[in-house]
């Protein structure tokens, strides 16, 4: 599997190599040229597998034959006519208008498939499978669109793997190969909405512990804040993805896009039609109870122009029951938006609903304002199943330091509080400098949370009563026994201690007096500035 682990890589990166020759290096149309390109490649080689066809078989077919097979393929792949194919395609690409030829035929898929592979936003405008007249609309230069159209179909067509050797291949593959498809479109700095690429690790972690060893069916999985998907894959994967339905909602367009071609590559084609693209505060497009929510949501962002919308909307006061955060004087883009996303994913799980969210690790200690009222909630209702303080910069490109609030609404039990901010190794990504959490310092949080295990200076486990006298906090340290170290000194040992100290007092006390004569005389020698 690591060979066409490798292979699939290439492809990916040759694809960007012809965007870069083209002068599109950087920009949104190379996202969609690479992205769109490798979705085509994937569908074809799919349509293929699922139908046990080659394409002289399938071209062979008369037309009803063929809409026999089309209703037996089902939703199991985007449905394809044999023109649309990877190798008709590349025996007519030497075409005068190929270019237009490579357009019509994804937006013929497009259309084909609609009713499955459409995205919808909150407006109810369907966005749909491929970018109309993607080439056309990318390259600019006329007179390199069929260049470019053909350079694609010849890399995709003459790939050194075949994904039908690859289809059982599990999630593990995929969301290697996704990330790495990805990771120069999905920045976490820049854009107003960019997102923070939820780390593997955390991923995992918070999949593991919200469904444990038990078996689940006919599940939903909800993210109000999905970006491309991470957190609801993982926990997709976990429960397996014939058994529960995704649904999300974001307000980013391409993270949108993303997401469906994430579902598309795990097997969960069946819940596209779930994918919401809009604002999940104002227009919450999924009023059902979830079994599970997983998010990251954004923690700052100004929303000062659509605040006071929020307090009229249907169910508010429930939905917002610790309130809305004001609008402050200064620094509207620091307003704390993750605070209105934690309370709509209380709201919106069902009566023994389990929930996992990101939070800055501020939020668990602070001692007013609406983020002690929603401790207060989670505690008094007996609903907080535990925390997990994560290591520093377990983002690369963030230096907030993150907690994972855990939910249940079933919840009959004590509280786990872990601090696992000693785990993890620095390691180097980009310019910038962050902490991997191990595959042993994941099963350490997974083992302490799910077991409850107490184990010094990492897990405690508490009941609400002891929460509630600590003023809700939620922060494990502070419920970890003090202990005193000793250590036994003979009386020479301990003078020695002493002078030692007493000399290095000795030595501020000079430098301080120094300082202070100095900057007296550095006072005493300024004069008012003449223009």
């Amino acid at each position: 599997m690591r060979d066409y682990n490798n292979s699939v890589r290439q492809l990916v990166d040759d694809i960007k190599a012809i965007c870069t020759h083209n002068g599109l290096g950087g920009e949104a149309n190379e996202y969609k040229i690479v992205t769109q390109s490798f979705l085509y490649k994937f569908l074809n080689d799919k349509f293929l597998f699922v139908t046990g066809k080659s394409y002289d078989e399938l071209k062979k077919l008369s037309e009803s034959k063929y809409e026999l097979l089309l209703i037996k393929v089902s939703n199991q792949t985007a449905h394809l006519r044999s023109e649309h194919l990877l190798t008709h395609l590349f025996e007519i690409q030497n075409r005068d208008d190929f270019a237009k030829t490579f357009d019509d035929t994804l937006n013929d898929i497009a259309i084909l498939n609609k009713d499955v592979f459409s995205v919808h936003t909150d407006g109810k405008t369907d966005i749909r499978l491929f970018e109309e007249n993607l080439i056309q609309r990318s390259i600019a230069d006329h007179s390199k669109r069929n260049e470019v159209a053909k350079a694609i179909i010849n890399k995709l067509a003459n790939s050194k793997f075949d994904f039908n050797e690859i289809f059982s291949a599990g999630f593990d593959f995929f969301s290697t190969l996704f990330e790495h498809m990805i990771k120069d479109y999905n920045k976490d700095g820049g854009g107003k909405y960019a997102e923070y690429y939820t780390p593997h690790s955390v991923a995992k972690i918070m999949a593991k512990i919200l469904v444990g060893n038990n078996k689940h069916r006919s599940v939903k999985i909800y993210d109000p804040a999905a970006g491309s998907g991470t957190l609801l894959m993982n926990i997709a994967d976990k429960i397996g993805p014939g058994r529960c339905a995704i649904y999300s909602q974001d307000i980013s367009q391409k993270s949108s896009n993303l997401l469906r071609l994430n579902l598309i590559l795990n097997n969960l084609s069946h819940s596209i039609n779930n994918i919401i693209q809009g604002n999940t505060i104002l227009h919450n497009s999924h009023s059902q109870k979830m079994n599970f929510i997983v998010s990251n949501p954004p923690f700052k962002l100004d929303f000062s122009e659509w605040r006071n919308d929020i307090e009229s909307l249907p169910n508010a006061e429930e939905r917002f029951f610790a309130g809305v955060p004001n609008i402050p004087n200064k620094e509207k883009d620091k307003m704390a938006i993750y605070l209105l996303f934690l309370q709509h994913i209380i709201f919106s799980l069902s009566k023994d609903g389990k929930a996992a969210v990101v939070v800055p690790t501020g939020f668990i200690t602070a001692q007013g304002g609406i983020e002690r009222k929603i401790r207060e909630k989670l505690v008094d209702e007996k609903w907080l199943k535990g925390v997990v303080s994560m290591p520093s910069n377990i983002f690369a490109t963030t230096g907030t330091n993150v907690s994972v609030i855990f939910v249940d609404k079933g919840n009959d039990g004590d509280v786990v509080l872990v601090d696992a901010s000693e785990l993890g190794e620095k390691i180097k990504d980009g310019k910038n400098q962050k902490m991997l959490l191990s595959s042993t310092d994941e099963e350490k949080i997974i083992s302490a949370f799910a077991n409850k295990e107490q184990i010094d200076e990492f897990s405690v486990v508490l009941t609400n009563d002891k929460i509630k006298a600590k003023n809700y906090s939620l922060a494990a340290g502070q419920y970890f026994d003090i202990k005193i170290a000793r250590s036994s000194l003979t009386p020479k040992q301990f003078e020695k201690k002493i002078a030692e100290s007493k000399q290095k007092l000795e030595d501020y006390f000079i430098q301080g007096k120094k300082l202070e004569k100095e900057i007296l005389k550095n006072l005493g020698n300024l004069k008012m500035g003449r223009r």
